[in-house]
């Protein structure tokens, strides 16, 4: 969160990941199944499946999972399930805005799962626009800098094209235009820039800051929904701090 990626990228530790790896390969193979649906199986002309391709090589799936994906998205195999992709907005503990990205085979079921816990964590799901004008689609690249001097990561980004980065202790986050997020990437990446997360994100216009507790209340409401097998990405216009963020990730080793 903290506008969208710094929460998301710097508590999924690998460990976690590792102890929810078929949760992840489950929704990796969604991903790449919409995306080849969408744009063709050809990674070269559809960067949304490139992108996807890569973040599940980087999560260590299998050669043949990608490729069956794929096949599957594109038609060339049966036993493709029918996702629909959607987007839900809600309302978090002191009215933060939400937005939820999913990918389902069943509408009544994310929506009852959602309702249920946007309650139990004191939110609750809103009308379509209710949040979403305070949410705009940008390119979103994520860099670790290790040793890297992160102000020469801003200006090669600038360079490149980036609209906007932000610095924080652990990581350079990126915002481009999404038709630039391409160029901006390789551009990066020509520069031997290693890219840890890329893709196109929805950022919140203004952000907002509550106390510790009320922070972590919001966080544990983000957590919750991140573990329904439906949904691909919570955004959210929470400002959290890295002291917070490791105060939280403390709490839930």
């Amino acid at each position: 969160m903290a506008g969208h990626s710094k929460w998301a990228n710097i508590k999924h530790r690998k460990a976690a990941m590792d102890a929810k790896r078929g949760q992840l390969f489950s929704r990796l193979t969604r991903e790449l199944i919409v995306a080849a649906r969408e744009g063709g199986p050809d990674p070269e002309t559809n960067l949304r499946l490139r992108l996807a391709i890569e973040r599940a090589r980087a999560a260590n799936m299998p050669k043949e999972n990608i490729e069956r994906a794929i096949r599957r998205g594109a038609g060339l195999e049966k036993g493709a399930e029918q996702f629909e992709e959607l987007l839900y907005e809600g309302y978090g503990p002191h009215g933060v805005a939400i937005l939820v990205r999913v990918l389902t085979d069943n509408r009544n079921r994310t929506v009852a799962e959602l309702r249920r816990i946007f309650s139990r964590h004191g939110g609750s799901l809103a009308e379509s626009g209710a949040v979403m004008w305070n949410f705009e689609k940008k390119g979103y690249i994520a860099i670790r800098p290790d040793g890297q001097d992160p102000e020469r990561i801003f200006e090669m980004a600038i360079e490149a094209g980036a609209e906007d980065v932000e610095i924080s202790e652990d990581l350079v986050e990126i915002y481009t235009a999404p038709e630039d997020l391409q160029a901006v990437r390789q551009a990066l990446m020509a520069a031997g820039l290693t890219i840890d997360n890329a893709e196109v994100t929805m950022r919140p216009k203004t952000r907002v800051a509550l106390d510790d507790h009320a922070t972590m209340a919001v966080m544990s409401l983000v957590d919750a929904l991140e573990e329904l097998d439906d949904v691909q990405q919570v955004y959210s216009n929470l400002e959290i701090s890295d002291e917070l963020i490791r105060k939280y990730e403390a709490q839930a080793a």
